[in-house]
């Protein structure tokens, strides 16, 4: 009787190692060598000697050190695979231009939502900004009695009231980074395409004023932009009363907004990543690139961020940076990442988490190589701090730390109307204003978690072409772009992962 081998792929000539598609069992025969233990999917095994000090390969690229001599046929983990500093080749623009030549002959479209500046949205909502944590319980209160007494039956083109609350505002300086961040973010709520209109509630003594923000940021009161102070109002009771009656005021602009048919140029997609696997840079992410670059050739625009988890592989995207200038922007956000967790007791290794390594990651550099694929392969446009408006189309990078909350709270801050989470283990997430589509990177999850997954990118180990499974992606893109209700909307998610980074001082 003859037994078949246990499916694995060798991504690279140069690499050392092979992933497993199914488990290897111990004594297995796998791309001709013995099995030395047993191998869970997504995980790797070494197809050749690799000694103590020598490097791991995969996917052609350093993904770690061997910290002790490495036999053909061993699982290689965390237990004899560890962190890498090594040298990357920061050669700038040499690749910008060479991308993926997909046909787009036919122009996209969806339905959006067309705004004064020029800009589309994805969705109509109303969203209740919050200047400091001290005001987010009036805010919430505001949120839910509007949804709760009805107020917006009449109104069928409004998707409801938002209430983003956080966890600062106050205790922190009035100018510097983590001052110039926040309001940088507030801003881009507040002009978001997302929001129709926008209503901006404080305490009235917080260290982030709004009065000041209005005049920094050019923002003027009307029937799109309302803002108040408890303190002013007098009181939480008076505060909620006040909100609602605004909100009576704005509905009618907001309610005149109906969808029209738009170039798929206004998508702009927060590329994302969460609960990653030894699979979320084979099938998920690479799909997903695929379907960026199909999106950049129609002007659209993705937005790769989570610098945390592109490090390691920063060298590949500095060769596809449209100038020099952009690439070394790139570099100078690593610099800051290395000196940020180094003055905080961290490392860059801190990531990948415990859920990560258990779907068969093993370091950062890994994961970084994976993570970086979302991003595709055409030129990188611009690289931009943390909630920076992005003014310029096609394949962009936001800096970012690796929490996915955070990450995204940028990207759409940033100018992001809709996201695209790829996860291997299963991460339920779901956002407001923008729509969230996810995807697995494995057909296990896609089952167990059939509820909350939109995309199952699995069957590419199933012999799906990467390619065909980026057109689905940006079909089901558009189609959710135009009000089809994504898995993570339809189960409710997205009232509570506004999630501000703070990195300036909390005094």
């Amino acid at each position: 009787m003859t037994t078949s081998a246990p499916r694995h792929l060798r991504l690279h000539a140069d690499d050392n190692v092979v992933v497993a598609i199914d488990p290897f069992q111990k004594g297995a025969n796998v791309d001709g060598v013995t099995t030395r233990s047993h191998v869970m999917k997504g995980h790797k095994l070494a197809t050749a000697v690799i000694s103590k000090g020598e490097p791991v390969i995969k996917f052609g690229q350093v993904i770690g050190i061997a910290t002790d001599t490495i036999e053909p046929g061993d699982h290689v983990h965390v237990h004899n695979c560890g962190m890498a500093d090594f040298d990357r080749d920061y050669r700038f623009a040499e690749d910008a231009g060479n991308g993926s030549a997909a046909d787009n002959a036919v122009p996209l479209t969806f339905e959006g939502f067309k705004r004064r500046n020029g800009k589309a949205g994805t969705r109509n909502y109303i969203g209740v900004l919050t200047s400091v944590n001290c005001a987010a319980s009036v805010a919430k209160f505001i949120a839910q009695e509007a949804e709760r007494s009805g107020l917006l039956g009449d109104y069928p083109n409004v998707d409801g009231v938002i209430a983003f609350v956080h966890g600062t505002g106050c205790g922190m300086a009035d100018s510097g980074e983590g001052f110039e961040q926040f309001k940088r973010l507030q801003m881009g709520y507040a002009m978001h395409p997302n929001l129709c209109s926008v209503m901006m509630v404080g305490l009235g003594c917080e260290a982030f004023q709004i009065a000041r923000m209005k005049k920094e940021c050019g923002l003027e009161e009307g029937e799109n932009f309302r803002t108040m102070t408890i303190q002013s109002e007098g009181g939480t009771r008076k505060s909620v009363e006040r909100g609602l009656a605004m909100l009576k005021e704005m509905l009618p602009a907001a309610n005149s907004c109906g969808r029209e048919t738009v170039p798929a140029s206004h998508l702009s997609v927060a590329l994302q990543c969460g609960g990653s696997d030894g699979y979320s840079g084979i099938t998920a992410n690479p799909a997903l690139g695929y379907a960026t670059d199909l999106l950049v050739a129609q002007g659209g625009t993705g937005i790769l961020a989570e610098t945390p988890e592109i490090y390691g592989a920063e060298h590949l995207l500095t060769r596809r940076a449209a100038s020099r200038e952009v690439g070394e922007k790139l570099i100078e956000r690593i610099k800051w990442w290395e000196d940020y967790t180094a003055r905080n007791g961290g490392e860059m290794n801190n990531n990948p988490s415990p859920g990560n390594k258990a779907g068969g990651l093993t370091t950062i550099l890994e994961k970084s190589l994976g993570a970086a694929a979302k991003g595709g392969s055409t030129t990188l446009k611009g690289v931009y701090k943390y909630a920076e408006p992005v003014d310029t189309s096609g394949f962009v990078f936001m800096d970012s730390p690796g929490y996915d909350p955070a990450a995204v709270t940028g990207q759409v801050a940033s100018g992001a109307n809709i996201v695209c989470f790829t996860t291997g283990r299963g991460s339920a997430f779901g956002y407001k204003p923008a729509p969230s589509v996810k995807l697995a990177t494995n057909s296990d999850t896609f089952a167990r978690m059939s509820e909350d997954m939109d995309i199952n990118c699995g069957d590419i180990l199933e012999g799906v072409a990467v390619e065909d499974k980026g057109k689905e992606i940006l079909d089901i893109l558009l189609k959710v772009a135009s009000g089809e209700r994504s898995k993570s909307e339809q189960l409710g998610y997205g009232d509570h992962e506004f999630v501000p980074w703070q990195i300036g001082a909390v005094m």
